[in-house]
């Protein structure tokens, strides 16, 4: 566990960042690696399919994963006021949470699947894989959650070291059955869902027994869990307003696909793929963003504005050195990493030039994780879900409807960092105000 309340600012959202950094990296490989068998031994069929998937898959979920932020918040405002009673019942209350909202999301997910592809304008003939796939990956939801949420609770807790530990376990997992399902025992698409699916279980698994046996503070007993009202309620204020940005945010990426999807097979390919490729390149300025967040909740919790502060000075530094380099090595080398993941000329070049518009603002992408990090960490997330929803549904959305009909799927590229404009824009202007400060949940903090 990390104390971040003292010590080197810069130093200890560094260190704390890059084992977040390399274990998130890992998760996005095994995705990454989903999409490059699926592509090269099943086809851009296929890898259109799993495409397809994921927007509806991340709302399914995204209400869950923002109230589960608001718990990780309070964990560690709570362990930064050396409350550690108060943590135990947060943990607790998080579990029995997320498995029983898990279920529910996977009850519906499965029983929905193909009507929601169908409302997506989904070419009929990529309805029945992107179904098969969805509902594999949806059967195993309460499996995602403990995973993810295990993660998240000793993210709070200051320690990046351990999930790191348990995504690289999970993503050899998921590479080693991917090959064994898909390639050995032709599964199909169905083979990279219950690849993943397994991979997350183990993990989930492995990981619980590991922190019962050495952990002082994460204990995990089913039989044992207890439910606290007041702290869900305090978790609930917290992560409520960025489960309901998450949520639109997720129907926006549907909405989104609604688009890509008129435009055929050929573009939902290059989409899924240089989504991939994009995805692996946004995890450092996302990763500092969820450092920050923890400095931050720790230290308000403290009562310690300044170093507040200085860690949103030295995560935006950071974090934005990280993006310069990514843009770089996109521009650069754009073409020969779509080629890893299809053979299609075409695909390929539509691909190139989605990796091509999007990296080179980057910048505006970090700007807007950066400051979001610090509203997040200081338990302030009504304003930036306002933000982002205005960002997203009066800019980005209706400038994709507008610039693809006027341009093509280009007009599509280009909508992302018009979004992101306005969003950095927007959050760092709030920060400026100072009105973050007072929204610690620990009882007589400023």
């Amino acid at each position: 566990m990390k104390d971040f309340t003292s010590g080197n600012v810069s130093k200890l959202i560094f260190n704390f960042t890059l084992p977040m950094l390399l274990g998130n990296v890992f998760q996005q490989l095994y995705n990454v690696v989903d999409s490059i068998i699926v592509g090269k031994v099943l086809g851009k069929e296929a890898l259109a399919s799993v495409g397809a998937s994921f927007p509806i898959i991340f709302t399914l979920i995204a209400l869950l994963i923002g109230i589960g932020s608001g718990f990780s918040i309070v964990i560690s405002q709570f362990y930064g006021a050396k409350d550690i009673n108060s943590v135990k019942k947060s943990i607790d209350t998080m579990y029995i949470f997320l498995f029983v909202a898990g279920l529910f999301a996977s009850i519906f997910g499965i029983y929905y699947s193909e009507e929601l592809f169908l409302l997506l304008q989904l070419p009929l003939e990529l309805i029945p894989q992107a179904t098969t796939y969805l509902n594999i990956y949806m059967a195993g939801m309460i499996l995602f959650f403990g995973f993810n949420g295990t993660s998240s609770v000793l993210r709070g807790l200051g320690d990046s070291k351990t999930p790191l530990y348990f995504l690289i376990l999970a993503s050899l997992f998921n590479i080693l059955f991917d090959v064994l399902f898909v390639m050995v025992f032709k599964w199909g698409i169905a083979g990279a869902a219950w690849a993943t699916v397994i991979a997350q279980g183990g993990a989930f698994v492995t990981g619980i027994l590991y922190l019962n046996r050495t952990h002082k503070i994460m204990k995990f007993s089913l039989s044992k869990l207890s439910f606290d009202n007041d702290l869900f309620i305090k978790s609930l204020k917290i992560g409520l307003p960025s489960g309901i940005q998450h949520t639109f945010v997720a129907i926006g990426m549907m909405a989104l696909l609604g688009i890509v999807n008129t435009f055929g097979t050929d573009v939902i390919a290059a989409y899924t793929a240089a989504g991939r490729i994009d995805s692996l390149a946004m995890m450092p300025a996302m990763n500092f963003s969820q450092a920050v967040a923890a400095f931050v909740g720790q230290n308000l919790g403290a009562n310690k504005i300044e170093r507040v502060r200085k860690g949103f000075k030295a995560t935006f530094l950071m974090s934005n050195l990280f993006c310069i380099l990514m843009t770089a090595i996109i521009v650069i080398f754009g073409s020969q990493l779509m080629k890893m993941f299809t053979t299609d000329p075409n695909v390929i070049a539509i691909g190139e030039k989605y990796l091509i518009i999007v990296s080179s603002f980057y910048l505006l992408f970090s700007t807007l994780f950066t400051t979001n990090g610090v509203l997040r960490g200081a338990g302030d997330t009504l304003i930036p879900m306002f933000i982002t929803l205005f960002s997203l549904w009066i800019i980005r959305i209706p400038g994709a409807y507008f610039l693809s009909a006027k341009i093509g799927e280009t007009g599509i590229w280009w909508s992302i960092p018009i979004g992101w404009s306005m969003g950095a824009l927007l959050s760092y202007l709030y920060y400026l105000t100072g009105k973050w400060k007072s929204k610690s949940v620990v009882p007589n903090k400023a």
